[in-house]
């Protein structure tokens, strides 16, 4: 896994070339470069071995899918939505660059990952392309992480237009799972499976992203701001609809659970030690000591 996020690092430095004006560069490269676990275009790379695709081949994709997720991080960091100082442990991007080029950050990685699909995926061939486009743009926008987006900032303070467990389902399945979904089907795609996997493997992503999103809501309860790098207790103090507001620690952790033993029963018929490595160190973390 550290010789897949070394890989990412690097080919993530070459693909953005700074020129005039460089502050929009450096805003962009700032929130790409900061520590992170890298677990989304590390999990298009290994899907995409595991089913018998070239790494190589999956990498543009797996790097433009960081690049969407970093745009998210910076966005949602704005004052105008979930209004965090810090992220990764580091002064968030529009605390460093100011908000106006935070936006025009994060615009720039959305549009760029595109770009970097099209150039740089040299042995794909144009129907693929099309099809993981398809993907890219479906799951990033109002289909996907701007729904999402746009739910979470609606149930603040109790404002549900579905039940409150419908919401939040369907904000975490879309800020969360989509980015997951996006990087397996897109694996899935690249190696040239057939649809009957790309289904399974969807239904594995959809699981763990909900399942990680849990795992995050849990931690901001009982973690510190050393371990998250980012601002603890935030969600609570602005009344974000979450799996511990809404169903308390214990219910929480019995649903993280049932989502991580769901993800096992899937991967479990596929050949891979990464997937099954990420998943053990959410369970780990959240259930250490548990039955």
């Amino acid at each position: 896994m550290k010789t897949l996020i070394n890989l990412i690092n690097k080919t993530l430095d070459e693909y953005i070339t700074p020129q005039y004006p460089k502050k929009i560069f450096e805003s962009m490269k700032y929130t790409l470069s900061l520590p992170g676990k890298r677990l989304r275009p590390v999990m298009c790379l290994e899907t995409t071995r595991m089913l018998g695709g070239k790494i190589e081949s999956a990498l543009p994709t797996a790097c433009a899918i960081e690049m969407l997720h970093v745009q998210s991080l910076i966005h949602d960091d704005l004052p105008c939505m979930d209004n965090d100082d810090y992220r990764r442990g580091q002064p968030s991007n529009h605390k460093v660059f100011g908000e106006a080029n935070a936006v025009l950050a994060g615009d720039a990685l959305l549009t760029l990952a595109p770009q970097i699909i099209i150039e740089k995926s040299k042995d794909l061939t144009n129907e693929q392309i099309v099809r993981i486009l398809h993907e890219y743009t479906k799951f990033a926008g109002a289909y996907g992480l701007i729904a999402g987006q746009v739910a979470d900032i609606e149930s603040e303070g109790g404002n549900f237009a579905m039940s409150s467990e419908d919401t939040l389902k369907f904000i975490h399945m879309n800020k969360t799972a989509v980015l997951f979904r996006l990087a397996m089907r897109t694996g899935a795609i690249i190696s040239n499976s057939s649809n009957e996997t790309l289904e399974d493997l969807d239904n594995f992503a959809k699981s763990f992203g909900l399942a990680f999103q849990i795992y995050d809501d849990i931690m901001d309860e009982v973690s510190s701001f050393e371990e998250m790098g980012k601002t603890i207790g935030k969600d609570k103090n602005s009344q974000k609809l979450t799996y511990v507001s809404l169903y308390g620690l214990k219910t929480s952790k019995n649903k993280f659970k049932e989502y991580i033993d769901n993800c096992y029963d899937i991967i479990k018929k596929y050949d891979t030690t990464i997937i099954i490595e990420i998943i053990n160190k959410l369970k780990n973390r959240i259930l250490e000591g548990e039955d």
